[in-house]
């Protein structure tokens, strides 16, 4: 089984030409929505994974210019899969391949994974086929793997209430349905760029009373916007 264009949705494009005058600023954007389907996180980390890789060399090609990239991961902040993004590496053999995007836990109670992977030594607890390692990781001999963005939350770097950001600083809730309330929406963009202010979403009350999609809200998903300067000279990207 090879992962094909449908199991790998992204977008990556460029903010101008390189024919354009030297005061102009270039930067990466890239949008992804990740496959929904829980028990499959070796299709779910391999569309990551490639997503970011091409990311990378995209922004190699035009002289390791920024990043921004964004997206549904379908996929939680106290996942596998969102550490993946925030630490740039991940020891597959330690996480289920069913829960690897955290969907089948209750976000409230989940635990830090970062915890979990300092103690490698331990023996690593679940078993991936050599088709799920290869989906995962490209490779089916290798377990862990890495990218080589370095990725800051823009929501994480603009402080908000805690009515509606979680103890890391995401939002706490960015999807509302009959069935998940949570977030798996996100912002993410490499050192060359500063978040300035970002759109909160709404409030959990709010969401359980008003219900998504609604006569207002015409998605069960809420935006996620936000403004971002670069670093050295203040230009909004």
């Amino acid at each position: 089984m090879q992962m094909n264009e449908n199991q790998s949705e992204t977008g990556l494009s460029t903010e101008a030409s390189k024919t354009t005058s030297p005061n102009r600023r270039s930067l990466v954007v890239g949008n992804i929505h990740v496959l929904f389907n829980p028990n499959r996180g070796d299709i779910k980390l391999g569309q990551v994974r490639i997503f970011l890789e091409r990311a990378y060399k995209l922004s190699q090609e035009w002289g390791n210019i920024p990043v921004i990239i964004g997206g549904d991961l379908n996929s939680l902040p106290q996942s596998a899969i969102y550490q993946f993004l925030t630490a740039s590496e991940l020891e597959i053999l330690l996480h289920d391949r069913r829960n690897i995007s955290g969907q089948l836990e209750c976000p409230p109670q989940q635990k830090d994974l970062k915890s979990r992977d300092k103690n490698v030594a331990r023996s690593l607890m679940y078993r991936w086929s050599d088709e799920e390692l290869r989906l995962a990781a490209g490779n089916d001999e290798l377990t862990h793997i890495q990218h080589d963005l370095k990725l800051y939350s823009a929501y994480l770097g603009v402080p908000g209430s805690r009515r509606l950001r979680d103890n890391r600083g995401e939002p706490l809730a960015t999807s509302y349905h009959s069935k998940f309330m949570g977030t798996v929406d996100y912002i993410w963009h490499t050192k060359g760029l500063v978040p300035v202010r970002v759109l909160e979403t709404l409030p959990i009350n709010i969401l359980r009373s008003a219900g998504l999609p609604n006569e207002k809200w015409g998605s069960d998903h809420l935006a996620l916007v936000c403004e971002l300067a670069f670093a050295n000279d203040g230009t909004i990207a």
